[in-house]
């Protein structure tokens, strides 16, 4: 059996940076697909992990992480996908889910060994996380339609690199599955 955990990856976002309203639009296109694969997998008692940047708040935990996303200029694309209290929770400082982060002790807690990815960004932390994650021989999978991007054209290529180089699934959340008798 194949027990498959969702990562969801910086969601919770108070779009204060650079590119944040060239993000805005493509996170509101990726917000079905993230609900989508929160429910199925909420609904098999799938592990659903939210691995967050702490945006540089040292001092910050998930609970202010969540409220100063909420009380945000967009907070109608965090309160549909905030962690209910079944979630687990890790902070990043950088693009990949796993550096320096105890998420692969976690993973190996809870006998993980396929990771569906979502969130944002496809052409940076998705991408860098598959990476990792297929490093660790994880199987990846990423909902092509639950991913965010900044740039389409680079987003479109580090799918195609986690397809290629990383033997990810690339599918639209909808075709995920989170039957732990199924590989895919």
């Amino acid at each position: 059996m194949t027990r498959t955990a969702l990562i969801v990856i910086d969601m919770l976002n108070t779009y204060e940076h650079e590119d944040a309203e060239a993000l805005v639009k493509s996170v509101r296109e990726a917000l079905p697909g993230v609900t989508t694969l929160l429910e199925h997998a909420r609904d098999s008692d799938s592990p659903v992990i939210y691995v967050n940047d702490n945006f540089g708040e040292w001092r910050s935990h998930h609970g202010e992480i969540l409220r100063a996303a909420l009380d945000g200029r967009h907070s109608d694309l965090v309160a549909p996908v905030a962690p209910d209290e079944n979630s687990l929770f890790v902070v990043k400082a950088r693009h990949s889910i796993f550096f320096e982060t105890p998420l692969a002790y976690l993973l190996g807690q809870l006998e993980a060994e396929r990771l569906v990815l979502c969130g944002q960004v496809a052409e940076q932390c998705v991408l860098y996380s598959a990476l990792d994650a297929h490093i660790r021989h994880f199987d990846v999978v990423v909902a092509s339609d639950a991913v965010a991007h900044i740039d389409r054209d680079l987003a479109d290529a580090a799918l195609r690199m986690m397809r290629r180089n990383m033997s990810a699934h690339i599918c639209a959340a909808d075709e995920v599955t989170f039957d732990s008798r199924r590989s895919r």
